[in-house]
């Protein structure tokens, strides 16, 4: 894209910059901030997508209303980067999801303009609504808006919210930001109902007879605002019943990437009390050509030639783990017709678009709904199917009790597939996948397993394939795998509860988890090369069940050990081989190396590994602070 001099957003530090900008000047605004999010995330990546789509709305609401005193509460954040850019940020916007830099979500900490923290689906609603609330009883008279997009409104805690608000007759204006896409292509029945609203033939039928014949002009402009309200008379018809129903009063749908129009609706209804929906279109991707005509791709696209839309790949000659696990279901479900795929609206992140596109009537996308995702694949196990629940490991806490109530407890076959586990990088604090072995470890009847590469993500697939009762957890991270060759070994049962020794040692024994087996391996190569000495080194395999005769031989042959995990170190792998230790007669030190008892921020995944000790040489020195204390 050619330098751009950015005339109006440059003067832009407050909202209160642009309260004073004639309707052209806010259009170029718009415009301008839409071209400095895609060059700053051409080489510093981030949600792009949504971001683009959103930037209309988000340029009114801050014109419209008085922030930071009235509250604008965003749904996840991955719309919500003109709002940082406009909120005093715009050159701290550069350094986006980088560490020590500004977070990609909102964040309370960042700027009081953040009302409410996010980086999870269908939380605004219920935030709003607390908010109102809070000034209705401190009489302050100010306003509170929540901006959810149509996937988000698919999560149960959306309606959770969206009850108490109508029932209660709270002062809460609900924008639903509605781009017919979330992640990937919304599914389920409350986007196929804004689908009927947005679709309404009496409406469209209507509005190509005028526009066609009026051209385009002066006349057409005005006639548009007319239209609007025409079209929310006849969408009440067939649409806005299911929030009426609900308490809200509905108005819309408005084309949100028309600031005017936008601008002028919220004026109006910013005078109005009570609960109510405003429903927005928008369109993801706005005005870049290659995110409108890939939308999911371009949801989070990486970095990319601002110019030609050519996105840049990652490491060659190696897969990521969500290609092997998406590859190897598809694999285990065309020998095995009880094998069914199930994912909370990530069928392309964590791969199983594969099974969806081969075998798609063994694949269930549920939408943002990771509850109903663990209970319905409950469900189906119990009715003798075989199902894979594929959910990122930092949203799959909000499945907790659906994990122990509905899976664990009554004992059913369901495959849980964590991907994401451990340290993310740069959607940080939000998305960390550092609790699952934690937090699940302590469910009875679990098993949990961390494969080292891609071979052994594969074999464990297969291994909770031919698994009794559940859940089987198989947790693995984000991004790329050792290199080791997958596809064409064959199938090999790894059985729960039993790791491996992959180095003789003495004096000190390494016990790791995960890909973190090969960093011990490295640190223990270079110790060897250095010293002549080095540690034995253990690959744990699982977390749950433990390895009791490895942890036996581990406590009989060794005088200290260092255990290696990438997720907390409060009750994971340093938990179970801890607790094990202090057990015996004459307990031996346990040393850990994990993610820290604090909140770990955004940053690459080296940056964030390197921070916590979790490469061979932090490990290294770890291993010889220990050696030093015999």
């Amino acid at each position: 894209m050619e330098n751009k001099t950015y005339r109006i957003l440059s003067k832009v530090d407050s909202p209160a910059d642009i309260k004073c900008l004639s309707m052209d000047e806010l259009r170029e605004l718009c415009e301008e901030i839409r071209h400095y999010m895609i060059e700053c995330c051409s080489v510093n990546p981030g949600h792009l997508g949504p971001s683009l789509g959103a930037v209309e709305l988000i340029v009114a609401l801050h014109y419209v209303y008085d922030t930071p005193e009235d509250k604008l509460v965003f749904d996840v954040g991955h719309q919500a980067y003109a709002h940082k850019i406009i909120t005093g940020r715009r050159d701290a916007f550069l350094k986006n999801r980088m560490k020590d830099g500004i977070s990609g979500f909102l964040k309370r900490s960042e700027s009081e303009y953040d009302a409410f923290g996010v980086g999870h689906s269908s939380t605004s609603v219920s935030a709003a609504l607390g908010f109102a609330e809070a000034a209705k009883m401190l009489g302050l008279g100010h306003k509170s808006v929540a901006v959810i997009g149509d996937g988000s409104l698919t999560g149960g805690l959306a309606f959770e919210g969206l009850n108490n608000a109508g029932a209660s007759k709270a002062d809460i204006l609900v924008i639903l930001n509605d781009n017919n896409i979330s992640i990937d292509r919304n599914v389920g029945a409350i986007h196929n109902y804004l689908l009927k609203i947005t679709t309404n033939p009496r409406y469209n039928k209507a509005k190509k007879r005028v526009w066609d014949g009026l051209g385009e002009g002066r006349f057409r402009n005005i006639l548009q605002r007319i239209v609007a309200s025409i079209k929310s008379y006849l969408v009440r018809g067939s649409g806005g019943h299911l929030f009426q129903a609900l308490g809200f009063r509905y108005f819309g749908p408005v084309d949100g990437n028309d600031v005017e129009q936008v601008i002028d609706t919220l004026k109006k209804l910013k005078q109005m009390n009570g609960p109510l929906i405003l429903h927005t279109l928008t369109k993801k991707g706005k005005g870049y050509a290659p995110a409108e005509a890939d939308q999911t791709v371009w949801h989070a696209p990486g970095t990319f030639d601002p110019e030609t839309g050519e996105r840049y790949e990652g490491a060659k000659g190696r897969s990521r783990y969500q290609d092997v696990f998406g590859e190897v279901l598809l694999d285990l479900a065309r020998s095995n017709d009880r094998i069914v795929g199930v994912t909370p609206a990530m069928a392309s992140g964590c791969g199983m678009n594969k099974l969806a596109k081969e075998i798609p009537g063994r694949f269930y996308d549920v939408g943002i709904e990771e509850e109903h995702a663990v209970t319905f694949a409950a469900a189906l196990a119990a009715g003798g199917m075989k199902p894979f629940c594929n959910i990122y490991s930092s949203f799959s806490m909000r499945a907790f009790d659906q994990i122990f109530h509905d899976v664990a407890l009554q004992n059913l076959p369901v495959v849980l597939c964590l991907d994401r586990g451990g340290l993310v990088g740069e959607d940080g604090a939000t998305h960390h996948g550092c609790y699952d072995m934690s937090i699940y470890r302590s469910i009875p009847g679990t098993v949990i397993a961390a494969p080292k590469d891609e071979l052994e993500l594969k074999n464990m697939m297969y291994s909770a394939m031919i698994a009794e009762g559940g859940p089987y957890i198989i947790r693995y991270p984000r991004g790329y795998g050792e290199g080791v060759e997958w596809r064409e070994a064959p199938y090999e049962a790894l059985p729960a509860g039993k790791g491996e020794k992959l180095a003789e040692g003495t004096e000190i024994a390494v016990i790791a988890a995960g890909p973190f087996a090969y960093r011990a391996l490295e640190a223990a190569e270079q110790l060897k090369t250095q010293t002549g000495w080095s540690p034995a080194i253990y690959n744990i395999r699982y977390i749950k069940p433990v390895d009791q005769e490895l942890l036996k031989e581990v406590y009989e042959n060794y005088s200290r050990v260092v255990t290696v995990e990438d997720g907390t170190v409060l009750g994971g792998l340093y938990g179970q081989v801890a607790e094990f230790m202090s057990a015996q007669e004459n307990p031996i030190p346990v040393r850990s190396i994990g993610i820290p008892d604090r909140y770990v921020q955004q940053g690459t995944q080296k940056e964030l590994r390197q921070e916590c000790g979790l490469t061979a040489e932090g490990i290294l020195e770890v291993i010889l602070q220990e050696k030093q204390k015999k």
